[in-house]
């Protein structure tokens, strides 16, 4: 069974940096979609189809290119290096609506946010989604 204390624990960055970028894709993408949806209901009084129509514009593999693209001077070199690992992970699958280039963008975006939530840098990723809404 699972329990709070067995999930909730800081990860050392040497240790996060160790997971398979594809890895961190895959928790970042999640705590993305939470971000998200979380700024849509504090923010808008529609429909669910409403806010899913709207998450969408955000969590879309082009749209998360374009986010990493213009966080790319704001990110500092050991995030931008995980973004390029994520980038640069080959994956077997690209969503049938994306271009490769924007997937392996979304990906490395994705990378970048599963390792500041592993390593509970969440004053960053905050930091982050700030920059990001506000474009």
């Amino acid at each position: 069974m699972c329990s709070e204390k067995n999930i909730k624990r800081t990860w050392e960055s040497r240790e996060a940096k160790m997971l398979s970028p594809l890895q961190l894709a895959y928790i970042g993408d999640a705590v993305y979609e939470v971000l998200i949806r979380t700024y849509l209901i504090e923010n808008m009084n529609v429909s669910v189809k409403e806010l899913h129509v709207e998450a969408i514009k955000f969590v879309k593999a082009k749209a998360q290119a374009d986010i990493i693209h213009s966080l790319e001077d704001y990110l500092t070199e050991e995030e931008w290096s995980i973004v390029k690992r994520g980038r640069n992970a080959k994956s077997n699958t690209v969503p049938k609506n994306a271009n490769i280039s924007d997937y392996r963008y979304a990906t490395g975006f994705e990378a970048l946010i599963g390792y500041l939530y592993l390593i509970d840098n969440k004053e960053r990723i905050y930091e982050l989604f700030e920059r990001i809404i506000s474009r």
